[in-house]
C-alpha cells in the first residue's frame, strides 16, 4: 500500500477512526496529541507526514525543519494556520476536510440566527431572574427574508441547504466562482448583496485579501438593517466596526462563533471584548460551530481516506 519510509506525526487530538484506518492500511504513525510546537520541531525531521488541527502555525521555519515532509493533513476546513504557498513550493501535498464539518457549521449558525431574531438568550435570562416580559421579547420571523452568503464552497452550500425549509430567499456571492446557482441559492453580485440582504453570513477563508474585510466601509453600503453572522474566521471582521453598526441600528443583531483574538486571558485584554460581552444584541460561542460530536468523527474519517488515497499513489 505504502512504502516503509512513510511515517506520520499526529500532533493534535483526532477521532480514533483516523488511527484505526491507518493501522488497517499498514501506515506507520506516532500519535502525540500532547506535543507542543517545541516538541514537534525536535521530532519532525524524522517524519514524512504531519497531521494537525489548530495547535500551532506550520510556517516556513517549521517546514524547513522537516526536510522529509511530503504531506500535511489538517483536521478541519480552513488551512490558515499553514503557510500554503511555501508548503506547495516545497512540493508538499496539503489535505483538509471541509466536508466533515459543513453541516455542523450550518446548523450552529442558523441556531445563533434564530436565537438573535427571537431574543432567546435575553428571554431565558430574564425568566430565570424573575422577569416575565412578553412584549419586549417579541421575535422576528425568518421566513420571507433574504439571506446573503459570502462564499459558496462547502460551508456556504451546506448553510443554503439548511435554510431551504425556512421560506427564505438565499443569495450568494463568491469572488472565485461563477455559474454556481443551484436549487438552494442564486449567484449574485456584491452590489445585489448590499441591496437585498436581511441577513449576512460569512463562509470564506482568512487570506491576505479577506483579513478585516468587514469594516466600516463595507458595512456602510448595506441598504437595510441586517443580522450579521460570522462562523468563518475571526480575522475577516473588524469587531469595532460591527459594534459601531449595532449601536447605530444598521446591524440588528450579530453572532460570532469566531473572533480575531480567541481564548482567555488574551480575549479579555482586547479593547472590544467588554463591549461584545455587555451587548444583548450580540451572542458569542467559543469557536465550536464546526466541532460537533458528529463532525469530530466525520472530519477524521474523511481526512484519513484522503490521506490513504494520496499515499497509495506515492
Amino acid at each position: 500500500m505504502t512504502t516503509h519510509s512513510t511515517k506520520l506525526l499526529i500532533v493534535d487530538d483526532i477521532h480514533p477512526v483516523f488511527m484505526e484506518k491507518l493501522q488497517a492500511n499498514d501506515i506507520a504513525f506516532d500519535y502525540e496529541p500532547a506535543f507542543t510546537l517545541e516538541d514537534a520541531l525536535l521530532r519532525i525531521s524524522g517524519y514524512t507526514g504531519l497531521v494537525i488541527r489548530s495547535k500551532f502555525k506550520v510556517d516556513a521555519a517549521f517546514i524547513d525543519a522537516a526536510p522529509r515532509l511530503t504531506i500535511i493533513a489538517r483536521g478541519g476546513a480552513g488551512m490558515d494556520n499553514i503557510d500554503e504557498d511555501y508548503a506547495i513550493a516545497k512540493g508538499i501535498t496539503l489535505l483538509n476536510a471541509p466536508e466533515g464539518n459543513r453541516d455542523a457549521v450550518g446548523e450552529h449558525m442558523i441556531g445563533m440566527l434564530l436565537s438573535l431574531m427571537n431574543n432567546l438568550n435575553r428571554g431565558n435570562s430574564e425568566v430565570k431572574n424573575g422577569l416575565w416580559r412578553r412584549e419586549e421579547n417579541r421575535g422576528l420571523e425568518l421566513g420571507g427574508r433574504t439571506v446573503a452568503l459570502i462564499g459558496y464552497g462547502n460551508n456556504g452550500q451546506a448553510m443554503a441547504r439548511k435554510l431551504s425549509g425556512f421560506g427564505v430567499t438565499v443569495i450568494a456571492y463568491d469572488k472565485y466562482k461563477t455559474g454556481y446557482s443551484d436549487a438552494y441559492a442564486t449567484e449574485v453580485s456584491m452590489e445585489e448583496v448590499v441591496k437585498r440582504a436581511d441577513v449576512l453570513s460569512l463562509h470564506i477563508p482568512l487570506t491576505r485579501e479577506t483579513r478585516s474585510m468587514i469594516d466600516d466601509e463595507y458595512l456602510y453600503h448595506f441598504r437595510k438593517p441586517i443580522f450579521f453572522l460570522n462562523g468563518a474566521r475571526g480575522g475577516i471582521v473588524d469587531v469595532p466596526s460591527v459594534l459601531k453598526a449595532v449601536d447605530e441600528g444598521r446591524i440588528l443583531g450579530a453572532a460570532f462563533d469566531v473572533l480575531p483574538v480567541e481564548k482567555f486571558p488574551a480575549l479579555k485584554d482586547t479593547d472590544w471584548y467588554s463591549q461584545l460581552a455587555q451587548n444583548e444584541r450580540i451572542i458569542l460561542s467559543p469557536h465550536v460551530a464546526g466541532w460537533s460530536v458528529e463532525s469530530y468523527f466525520k472530519i477524521a474519517a474523511i481526512l484519513v481516506d484522503k490521506l490513504i488515497a494520496v499515499l497509495a499513489k506515492k
